[in-house]
């Protein structure tokens, strides 16, 4: 298994697309903050909007991965017609404005606020991620394009392929982001850094053995010195802290299956279960039992 859907596999994140915009200039569409673990998403599928000081066009993606407040625009918001809501395959909001045409299929991608902290926390307050005339970017403009087909036009089995075509939506998402973005330090950071792949690919293949510096740096053809410096700049964090985090994370997964905390512990390289309790704890704040009857 690839590095990135390894370590897709460790943090699931459930997407849903439950909203369809027509808007004519001039049009405003405020959002409130939403709760940790959900990240609203926007996908402009044709015309322009306006976020912040980011200019956005057909093709393009704004994720606000820790919920964060925000607006979309075109034109004065003063002038901005009001926003009329109809039920359907997705809620369906337009305006009555005669401007420029810009249609947006909104949804939420919903993370584990436990499980899924790690992968939040390497995550930018907002990314955006185009489309439009990038060769790296095809699948996931083809993946919009099925999107928008369903829902403009709903036809039998449109409401199963939306569900189905959205639950890819965050992995394309995450590899054109890797594939276009200078990467903040984090878990992404260290995935973006192609130096250091063998290494957080053998902590993603086999996060109970017991790596030291020097077998990383050896994977990765480093001296110690300057792999760890290098493993430093790209994730804001020490190997060692890393791979406690992958650790727990699959540790994570194991108890989610119903795994005793002994045998879970055992399975992610700690001889002992108390040792295991400890570092679990630390990660998620509660211990592994408490974690598995909340699972």
């Amino acid at each position: 298994m690839d590095s990135l859907s390894h370590l897709l596999s460790l943090y699931p994140v459930r997407t849903a697309l439950d909203v369809r915009c027509r808007f004519g200039a001039p049009w405003v569409l405020d959002h409130d903050g939403a709760p940790r673990g959900v990240a609203p998403y926007h996908l402009i599928v044709r015309g322009e909007a306006l976020c912040g000081e980011h200019a956005l066009q057909s093709g393009d993606i704004i994720v606000f991965p820790h919920g964060t407040a925000h607006r979309l625009h075109i034109g004065d918001p003063a002038l901005a017609t009001p926003l009329h809501a109809e039920p359907g395959l997705l809620r369906f909001e337009r305006n009555d404005g005669d401007g420029p045409q810009t249609d947006i299929l909104c949804g939420e991608f919903h993370f584990d606020t436990d499980g899924g902290a790690g992968l939040l926390a390497a995550l930018p307050a907002m990314l955006v991620v185009r489309t439009a005339g990038r060769p790296d970017a095809q699948s996931l403009r083809h993946l919009m394009r099925m999107l928008q087909e369903e829902a403009e036009t709903p036809r039998g089995g449109s409401q199963a392929i939306i569900r189905q075509l959205s639950a890819a939506l965050f992995a394309l998402l995450m590899r054109t982001w890797l594939e276009q973005a200078a990467v903040a330090p984090g878990l992404f950071g260290v995935m973006a850094e192609r130096r250091l792949q063998a290494a957080i690919n053998g902590m993603l293949n086999a996060p109970e053995k017991p790596w030291t510096l020097e077998e990383l740096a050896d994977a990765s053809h480093m001296s110690r010195a300057t792999f760890a410096r290098l493993f430093k700049q790209a994730a804001n964090a020490t190997p060692a802290d890393v791979l406690t985090q992958l650790r727990m994370a699959r540790a994570a997964r194991l108890l989610d299956e119903g795994r005793a905390a002994g045998e879970v512990g055992e399975a992610v390289g700690y001889q002992s279960e108390a040792a295991f309790n400890r570092a679990f704890k630390r990660q998620y704040g509660i211990g592994p039992g408490a974690y598995r009857k909340r699972a």
